[in-house]
């Protein structure tokens, strides 16, 4: 499974999104172990795709291009190791978010304190910020622009 979005994860794996029961506590033990089943789910999947990557980088590297072939196989591997970056990049925040429900402070916006959401966790399972500062974030940061 190469580049696998959350949904997509989720849903090849058989996990449901979660649904809280009425009254049930924000970040429950039982929402928190969803949150970490759905990271960890997410992580292996990014590292098995980053092993076909690697596999897959190595088998070009072994086929003899001519000339005219070798413009194409250099953007190629140039593409690929891009991609591989970014998987890397978000393996780390996937780790953080780890910490972060360790640390029993997941789920909540690391600039204002209030509570992310499920759903946006659902859609973004390693948000920090909730939608109102994670919008502010990005005013300011067009701004700067």
């Amino acid at each position: 499974m190469s580049n696998p979005t959350t949904t997509q994860t989720l849903l090849s794996y058989g996990v449901k999104p979660y649904e809280p029961k009425k009254g049930e506590e924000y970040m429950s033990k039982a929402q928190l172990e969803h949150f970490r089943k759905l990271l960890n789910i997410w992580k292996n999947a990014l590292l098995e795709g980053g092993d076909e990557t690697i596999h897959d980088l190595k088998e070009l590297a072994e086929v003899p291009a001519d000339v005219s072939d070798q413009a194409t196989l250099e953007e190629t591997f140039a593409l690929r190791l891009r991609a591989r970056d970014r998987e890397h990049k978000l393996i780390n925040k996937i780790d953080e978010s780890i910490k972060l429900i360790d640390s029993g402070d997941y789920g909540f916006c690391e600039e204002c304190g209030i509570e992310i959401g499920i759903r946006r966790l659902e859609a973004r399972p390693t948000a920090t910020l909730c939608i109102d500062c994670k919008t502010l974030a990005e005013v300011r940061e067009k701004q700067g622009r």
